[in-house]
């Protein structure tokens, strides 16, 4: 066993109470944008420190409701809980609005935002009817602080309507063999009839890895966004493990009160890719997809 994996009971004592830090939960206020809930008050510093750890005694104990552990390439299910059941997957279905956003192309092209794209609540990047901002730019922002308003304006941008778009997504989901899920939005609010789980998640995942647009942005620590006006904001990425483990390269956060904690990470180590899908977590959900990652990737 290499180097990094060595002393696993006292590395995994101590991801246990950098993780406990009650200072995680604090929420974070940025000035110019509203607040995101997967935005918390978080110790970059502290972070750093999170090791690289192997749970020799086994797959580690976790709080979420669903999980999914799989190889990222081969689709290969290394854990599962509870992976089937119908769960609200929150922000995380940002993934398959972008994915369907970046397969459509032409991200170069610039969109001029709707007044009816900035009907969404509470995470909005509060921009304003007329502005225009190419495709890629606003992917971007979708993905790294997982905007409502912007996920509202590609969806309207890509077909047409949010509801045009729902069929979008639920064409996609189909042709990933997504069989356990239904959308109605473009951003993971709650909505009547929404819903999907841990194991289709883990598709969508799975098809995003290996999209080179989106790895690309998924793994990106923190943006600087342009608004038309020409002010410019730094948007530090809403995913604690990404921004804290060496071995996170992606993917996407996301939070509601019906649907609880949720987050999809994915890491590479010594070759070997995994996804890992936790859903209706509770505020130990980095804790929880750290270990799981660490798991897989050493595993």
């Amino acid at each position: 066993m290499s180097r990094l994996f060595r002393n696993a009971a006292a590395w995994t004592a101590l991801a246990v109470l950098l993780f406990a830090n009650p200072a995680w939960a604090k929420r974070k206020r940025p000035a110019a944008a509203t607040p995101s809930p997967d935005d918390t008050e978080y110790s970059d510093a502290a972070a750093a420190a999170m090791p690289v750890v192997s749970i020799s005694s086994g797959v580690p104990t976790v709080h979420a409701q669903a999980v999914m552990v799989i190889d990222a390439w081969t689709g290969r299910v290394l854990f599962e809980k509870n992976a089937d059941e119908h769960r609200p997957p929150a922000s995380t279905q940002k993934l398959l609005t972008s994915l369907i956003v970046s397969e459509a192309g032409n991200l170069d092209r610039e969109v001029t935002v709707q007044p009816s794209d900035t009907w969404a609540e509470p995470t909005k990047l509060n921009f304003q009817p007329g502005e225009r901002y190419e495709r890629f730019q606003l992917l971007q922002v979708l993905l790294v602080h997982s905007m409502n308003d912007v996920a509202r304006c590609l969806a309207r941008d890509n077909a047409g309507s949010i509801e045009a778009f729902a069929d979008k997504m639920n064409e996609k989901a189909a042709e990933l063999g997504m069989a356990n899920s239904h959308f109605v939005n473009p951003n993971g609010l709650p909505a009547p009839g929404q819903y999907s789980c841990a194991r289709d998640m883990a598709r969508v995942a799975q098809a995003a890895y290996a999209n080179r647009v989106l790895r690309s942005i998924v793994c990106l620590k923190s943006i600087a966004f342009r608004y038309a006006d020409g002010r410019v904001r730094e948007f530090k990425n809403t995913n604690k493990v990404l921004r804290g483990f060496a071995l996170c390269n992606g993917m996407k956060t996301g939070y509601t009160e019906a649907a609880g904690h949720c987050l999809i990470a994915s890491g590479t180590n010594g070759g070997r890719d995994v996804i890992v899908v936790v859903l209706g977590d509770n505020n130990q959900v980095w804790r929880d997809a750290y270990l799981l990652l660490s798991w897989g990737l050493s595993a």
